[in-house]
């Protein structure tokens, strides 16, 4: 589907700006970094995480934002485009994203059951039992799978329903729309949160641990792979998002500003984040005598168990902080699911050339379909084993098939002048060619072996058979989508 037969473009440059910082600012800052900065040296993982935006996340989003400008099409398109034999390689890209949609949007849905909870502190004296137990009905059996966890269907019946609703709009009455109005609200409640939670007792402790880096940590190289995965993530680097999002870039658009602004954007919000969620920990742990170290077992459990717990010694003040807190991790998974949505639904709409509306309500579907196992007892568990196969072998091997298919086969100066037609202040050249077509794949690549070996292959028996059924529905569903004639020849 060429350009002109879509005849979509962004009404204004704020609408695309504010959905890739939508896009960028969610759920990974609020709910993921901190704890990948707190299990991961606190002051020690910010040094791989910064060398990571410089010489690694903004060099790849300069190539998703000139590769969407260039080619107006999503990346399966791309594949095909560059060669037909490639196009297989689009669709395994996109494997990775819809996987997390099916997961991410449960999460939303656990939220959105926290919202009014929260208004009364409805998770009693004990956050923990009330999360596993109340709400998940969780159980480490896989048998658990046989039973639905009511509150989280409802729940996530009522997600899915506002994430179509928004997504299968045109792009400006739709997803732009939408960011221009929660991306703001985003900003603010946050910024309310931070200015309240460095005023704690304890807060500074929390900010130190934050800030003070061990050296001796920041040799860890799994530190780095946590740095530049979550670099990936909360760019969405690898998810070809801002692939999409450029393909509808107007022709006037400074690039490089554009890229830039996202990704400061994304930067700074994530470590201001950080110091109100270290300031509430050093509040917490100053409060218990327990180590910032040892508050927080889990990713969930930060959002879910720990921050509840804080609220509740918050007293009347836990009523205000609380129902923002997780009102902002709402407005951040939305804009986040709908972002995810948008690569996709391109893609589908290139290949079967049908409507937007269409493309959405199908990928929105079969998510669905597929979201319901984590609506389960055993849901919660499930997650955790996608979450952590997504994305180490998904995203950081995306990383690799990108960057090797765009800089190293098509090549990365046939993008330069879409680039650099209305740079100002910073023009791309072959230092950054350089960078992306030999430097970055082979980082890219070591740091997939180092994840993989650490976090996908050393496990139990029931999380490897789990890996094995992700691992052949990454390979199986691309074979039978490029297998799968287009309705028109003109593809």
């Amino acid at each position: 589907m060429t350009d002109e037969q879509r005849n979509v473009k962004w009404n204004s440059n704020l609408s695309f700006l504010l959905s890739m910082i939508g896009s960028a600012v969610g759920l990974g800052n609020i709910w993921r970094f901190p704890y990948v900065a707190y299990t991961n040296g606190g002051g020690a993982f910010l040094i791989p995480y910064i060398i990571s935006i410089l010489f690694l996340g903004i060099p790849l989003l300069f190539i998703e934002y000139g590769s969407g400008y260039k080619f107006r099409a999503g990346i399966s398109k791309i594949a095909h485009k560059i060669n037909s034999k490639y196009e297989y390689l689009g669709w395994f890209i996109q494997t990775s994203p819809f996987l997390i949609l099916t997961y991410y949007v449960v999460v939303v849905a656990w939220d959105l059951l926290y919202v009014p909870i929260s208004f009364v502190k409805g998770w009693g004296a004990d956050p923990e039992a009330f999360f596993n137990t109340v709400l998940l009905e969780g159980t480490t059996d896989p048998s658990g799978i046989f039973h639905i966890a009511i509150y989280v269907l409802i729940a996530l019946l009522i997600v899915w329903f506002i994430i179509w609703f928004i997504s299968h709009r045109n792009l400006n009455e739709g997803v732009g729309k939408a960011n221009r109005i929660l991306t703001p609200l985003l900003f603010l409640m946050m910024i309310i949160i931070v200015a309240f939670a460095v005023t704690l007792p304890g807060a500074s402790l929390g900010i130190s641990t934050l800030f003070t880096p061990d050296w001796n940590a920041v040799l860890n190289p799994n530190i780095w792979v946590a740095a530049f995965g979550q670099i990936l993530f909360s760019l969405s680097i690898g998810m070809t998002i801002t692939l999409a999002y450029a393909s509808y870039l107007p022709d006037e658009t400074n690039i490089p500003r554009s890229a830039l602004t996202v990704a400061i954007a994304n930067s700074s919000f994530e470590v201001f984040t950080a110091v109100g969620v270290f300031s509430i920990l050093g509040f917490m742990s100053t409060s218990s005598n327990v180590p910032i170290g040892e508050l927080v077992s889990q990713g969930t459990g930060l959002a879910f168990v720990a921050f509840p717990q804080i609220f509740n010694v918050m007293g009347t003040l836990g009523y205000i902080i609380g129902p923002l807190f997780f009102l902002c991790l709402l407005f951040a998974g939305i804009t986040s699911n709908i972002s995810i949505i948008e690569p996709l639904a391109l893609s589908v709409q290139d290949k079967y050339i049908i409507s937007r509306k269409r493309a959405v309500t199908l990928i929105c579907a079969v998510a669905f379909v597929i979201s319901l196992i984590f609506a389960t007892s055993y849901g919660g568990t499930l997650l955790g084993v996608f979450d952590t196969f997504v994305n180490q072998f998904g995203l950081l091997l995306n990383v690799v098939i990108q960057t090797v298919l765009i800089a190293g086969i098509y090549g990365l100066d046939k993008l330069l002048p879409g680039i650099n037609k209305n740079a100002t202040f910073l023009k791309l050249g072959k230092k950054w060619i350089i960078l992306c077509t030999y430097i970055i794949p082979v980082i890219s690549f070591i740091l997939w072996i180092q994840a993989v070996l650490t976090n996908v292959v050393f496990v139990d028996s029931t999380t490897l058979f789990i890996e094995l059924i992700l691992l052949a529905i990454m390979f199986i569903i691309p074979f039978i989508l490029i297998k799968h004639k287009a309705t028109r020849d003109d593809f």
